[in-house]
């Protein structure tokens, strides 16, 4: 597939978002958003995290597409991609990690030119790749998530979808009190002068596709999180295999995934850490403007 800059050669402005479908593969498609110029200057791949879409990126992308090629895709689960059986598609970190190395490969990004910017439960699926591939990436710039099995850092009914007899009810609950997520799981843990409101349309697009061929996000989250011991595990046993240089960012009123987390993959890699004073769970939610002067710092070395 041709990627955005080759379709838009010769144009003299950079081209708004484009969000259409791409076949992964006989099981999964995604939808997906595209924008940069007609000579980009590096690519930035985001991937999103939990109850989220591809919509959360979309101003984000309006302001690096002056300068970058921008992808972000839903990933199966979520937004208006695939949402296939558990029979069919584990939704597990390792799975999607092929599905982001399929992505890459259909778009035909330039890897030496790739930024990947990953949050949340797109985290490990990014460094489990770059364990198999240390050139998938000129940087990973990763945060908020969770690398290693270390229940004291995790937020309880997070801890809960890892292994019955939690697991289940825990996603029930989650399935049956939807709404209030969408509304409030953004906000969790800050100050009240912190607090901030998603866009209409960023609420509207989570809630419209809460839900699609019988598999909510709570669902593909709650199988996520069903292999993600097993997945963490095998992250930590082969850590010293991970070449791709990667910067950690960390909320300092994250409460669902404490910074310690965080610290801890820093030193065991040697990796830079940095800890963002007053954000939460999602900085490119409640500081946008800080993800963008993130993604141009990587650029910069």
């Amino acid at each position: 597939m041709m990627s955005v800059a080759s379709a838009n050669a010769g144009a003299s402005s950079p081209a708004a978002p484009d969000i259409d479908l791409i076949k992964i593969d006989e099981t999964i498609t995604l939808r997906h958003m595209v924008a940069g110029p007609s000579s980009p200057k590096g690519t930035v791949l985001f991937l999103h995290g939990f109850p989220e879409t591809l919509t959360v990126w979309k101003t984000i992308a309006e302001t690096l597409g002056k300068d970058y090629e921008v992808h972000a895709f839903d990933w199966p689960g979520y937004g208006q991609s695939s949402r296939p059986s558990a029979e069919q598609f584990s939704y597990s970190p390792k799975d999607y990690a092929k599905v982001l190395k399929a992505y890459i490969e259909k778009t035909e990004v330039d890897r030496s030119k790739l930024v990947i910017y990953a949050s949340d439960i797109g985290g490990l699926p990014a460094l489990l790749l770059a364990l198999e591939e240390p050139t998938v990436a000129r940087k990973i710039i990763v945060g908020d998530f969770a690398p290693f099995n270390r229940p004291e850092y995790m937020y309880e009914s997070l801890q809960n979808l890892k292994a019955e007899p939690k697991a289940t009810p825990t996603r029930a609950y989650m399935n049956k009190t939807s709404d209030e997520i969408l509304q409030n799981v953004h906000r969790r843990g800050l100050a009240p002068e912190a607090q901030y409101e998603l866009s209409a349309k960023v609420q509207e697009d989570m809630k419209a596709f809460w839900e699609r061929d019988g598999v909510t996000s709570a669902d593909a989250f709650a199988l996520y999180y069903s292999h993600f011991t097993r997945d963490e595990y095998y992250l930590e046993a082969n850590i010293q295999r991970l070449k791709t240089p990667v910067k950690i960012i960390w909320g300092e009123r994250d409460i669902y995934i404490k910074p310690e987390m965080g610290k801890e993959f820093a030193e065991l890699t040697g990796a830079e850490f940095e800890l963002l004073t007053g954000i939460g769970h999602f900085p490119h939610l409640q500081d946008p403007a800080r993800t963008i002067e993130e993604v141009r710092e990587a650029f910069s070395k």
